[in-house]
Formats: structure tokens, sequence, C-alpha cells
């Protein structure tokens, strides 16, 4: 994407209309490169020279794009620098099946809950908790889901979170549907100052989420460097009445190297669990690879 653009040293957010894409712009230069003012001799004129990108997010849908073709089933991605001040998605708001990763929400909730009600997690709670997000212990989740109340807690706290697209399944918390933008939104309340929860609350979720036990460490994780710490929580699980094959997600967090990224992806009608896994970690590494780019672009 080469254009001749006169940029003012403004942070811009856009939208580009009909593609399904998101990304921000910072430090006044467009997402597609920098742009240098040249006066000519003759009449003064003002000549602006596009130097050739270092992130392009049209360029990135249609990397990802071309990958997900040659890829069973269909997925869709979420991403943002909290530093760097760039995002970008494809396919961002499209639902999918849950799976565990609402896990991670079934937590908030019952955490608003308690400040609320001014008390804090009694004992039994912490070890289901500990379990649920650590273990991705199904009878915990079933027990905390029951204590918030199901779906109509869910759905309360939900509304505080600003989830908008998320659709909790009364009795089955695995059947219940979000799309990839609310997931990012819900980890960047986590990662973020202000919001419902107390920083206190904040960080025990976050340190759930940075303790998995070692055998599901795979999804976002993929796409960190050496060095880099990760919270996440992934959710997979066989369809057979909301489609067809698996459901294989991944939400998280990666830090370091000046970089804060919260990441949601998620696929759908994959032939197996491993297929899956293989979609969702290369989705994983291509958009946070490109948004480290923007990052170093920014800087």
């Amino acid at each position: 994407m080469r254009r001749s653009v006169t940029v003012l040293g403004i942070a811009i957010g856009a939208v580009a209309a009909g593609t399904g894409i998101t990304w921000t712009m910072t430090h006044g230069h467009p997402p597609g490169g920098v742009h240098r003012a040249e006066h000519g001799s003759s009449g003064g004129r003002v000549v602006t020279v596009a130097k050739a990108p270092m992130f392009d997010p049209l360029r990135l849908r249609g990397n990802v794009l071309a990958y997900l073709r040659d890829r069973p089933g269909h997925a869709g991605v979420m991403a943002a620098d909290l530093r760097g001040g760039t995002a970008f998605g494809v396919n961002e708001t499209s639902r999918f099946v849950t799976a565990s990763v609402i896990k991670v929400d079934i937590l908030a909730a019952l955490l608003l809950q308690h400040q609320r009600q001014g008390v804090g997690l009694s004992d039994g709670e912490r070890v289901l908790a500990g379990r649920m997000i650590r273990k991705s212990d199904n009878d915990a989740a079933d027990a905390l889901y029951a204590d918030i109340g199901r779906d109509a807690g869910l759905q309360n706290a939900n509304a505080a979170f600003g989830l908008g697209h998320t659709v909790p399944y009364p009795v089955s918390w695995g059947s219940s549907w979000t799309s990839p933008s609310d997931q990012v939104r819900l980890v960047r309340m986590l990662a973020s100052d202000g919001g419902p929860l107390t920083a206190a609350n904040r960080r025990y979720v976050l340190g759930l989420m940075g303790s998995v036990t070692p055998s599901q460490a795979w999804g976002i994780s993929a796409a960190a460097r050496p060095g880099e710490k990760v919270a996440l929580k992934n959710g997979w699980v066989p369809l057979r009445y909301e489609g067809n094959g698996w459901a294989v997600n991944s939400i998280g967090r990666i830090t370091g190297g000046g970089h804060d990224f919260v990441v949601a992806v998620f696929s759908g009608d994959s032939p197996t669990m491993a297929a899956g896994v293989a979609t969702v970690e290369h989705v994983s590494s291509m958009v946070v690879s490109a948004l480290r780019e923007a990052g170093r672009e920014a800087g």
C-alpha cells in the first residue's frame, strides 16, 4: 500500500471500511511507512515521499487470509500492543464457541461479584479457581459457574466488562459464544489500570494464567520470544451441535522487550485438535511479529 499523504503529528485510529481489519497509528505515521517532506527549488512545492512500509495492515490481512484459505476450518484473530498503541484484527467480531477460554470470564465474574459484596474469595473458591485456570479442570468450572449464577451471572458481569459479543450458554459454559475482540477487551481489562476489577484481583487472574500446567502452555505462547512472560488460557473441544471437528482457541498476554501484547485467536471446524493448535499458533506468530515491526517503526 503506497500513498502520498500529509500527516499531522496526532494519534489516529482507523477501521478500513468493509475489510474487517482494525488498526491504529501513532507518532503521526500512517500504517504503511514514514513520509518525508521536501521543498523544491522551483515554486517552493512540497513533495511527500513514501518509504517502503514495515507494517502494512492490509498486506498483513492478505497474508493471514491466504494462510487461512489453505487451512481446514475457519479462524479469527485480534491483537493489540498496549505500549505501542497498534491493534490488528481479522474476523475479530465473528463469534466462535468458547470452549475453556470462558473460564477466565467466569473467574472475573466471580471476583466482581465478591467485590460488590465486599468479601474476598473463600479458601475453597481459590482452590477451585486455581484448578480451573491452571489445569483447565471442568468440574471446578462447573462449580464456579453455578456459584456466579450461570449465564445470568456471567451476562451481568459482562455488561460491566463491555463484552457485547459474548453469549453465555445456560448450563454448559463451554458451549458459550464469544469473539476475538471481546476476549482481547477482557484481557486488556486485566492488564490495564482502571476497569471494574481491583488491581489485586486483576493480578490474581493474570497470575493464574501465567502458571498454567506446562502441557497446556501452547497457543499464543508460540508468538513469545525468549525471556518474555506469557499469561494465557486455552480452550479445545470437539464440536457436535455447534459445528464440526474441533474448536481450538487461545487468549492471553505477552510482555517483555518493550511490548505488552494482548492476543486472542479462535478457530472452528478443524479436523483434529492438532490441526487447530497449528492454526492458532501460526496466526498468533504472524500477527504478533507484524505488531513488533510496527512498534519498532513507531519507536
